[in-house]
């Protein structure tokens, strides 16, 4: 074989798996893209937006594993965030912080109230401004394991009695109210199955209508 081709073999073969571990490295522990696949986020993040999300704004994590190893922040109200579906971990969903642990979270007529303060809301959008009646309200029992049952009844969308957030979990809600599917039906996140933080959206298309970029979203910060 000859030596120079050779040489120049491996150095493409060292370069290659160089780049390789850099990458690993950085989805691991610094950031990861995110594709936006709905409009449960409208219109703080649009169909067709794509993120990089921190890795590391919540801690540092063994990798494979949920084991947090150096520990930087807890997520804060308001922080969008990509995490395991808890119904099927091997789904990422991307939803706004709205109770953490220790909260009471509450829900009246589509009005959020978090330790009886009306939360202000000026990322969230309601396609439906009336809210639909529940009739089940007197009925209805505040403990978690009987109430998220994940049904998508309109009024579990528009109502919900006082929830206390157990240690650990975040309650979780989309900016498009009227079309997203969140605690509201399903319950709380495990602080040990948040993703990261969405920072910036990196690059942006429409493609109901063709594939036409959105130069004035690229760039971003998602907040």
């Amino acid at each position: 074989m000859n030596p120079t081709w050779w040489k120049t073999l491996r150095e493409y073969a060292e370069a290659l798996i160089v780049a390789l571990v850099l990458a690993l490295v950085i989805r691991a522990f610094i950031v990861q893209a995110f594709k936006i696949p709905s409009e449960s986020m409208l219109n703080t993040l649009l169909v067709g937006d794509h993120l990089l999300v921190t890795k590391f704004a919540y801690g540092v994590r063994l990798p494979f594993s949920d084991k947090v190893i150096v520990p930087v922040s807890d997520p804060k109200r308001g922080d969008v965030v990509v995490f395991e579906y808890p119904v099927d971990p091997d789904k990422d969903f991307i939803k706004r912080v709205i109770g953490t642990p220790g909260d009471v979270v509450e829900i009246k007529a589509k009005q959020v109230f978090v330790n009886g303060k009306l939360l202000d809301e000026p990322y969230a959008i309601h396609d439906e401004p009336v809210a639909v009646p529940n009739p089940h309200m007197s009925e209805v029992n505040a403990d978690p394991a009987e109430y998220f049952d994940r049904n998508s009844f309109s009024w579990k969308r528009d109502w919900m009695p006082k929830t206390t957030v157990p240690e650990g979990k975040y309650f979780v809600m989309g900016d498009n109210r009227d079309h997203s599917y969140d605690s509201r039906f399903w319950g709380f996140v495990d602080r040990a199955a948040l993703r990261g933080k969405a920072l910036i959206i990196y690059w942006s298309w429409d493609f109901t209508g063709g594939l036409d970029i959105r130069w004035s979203r690229i760039g971003r910060l998602v907040h």
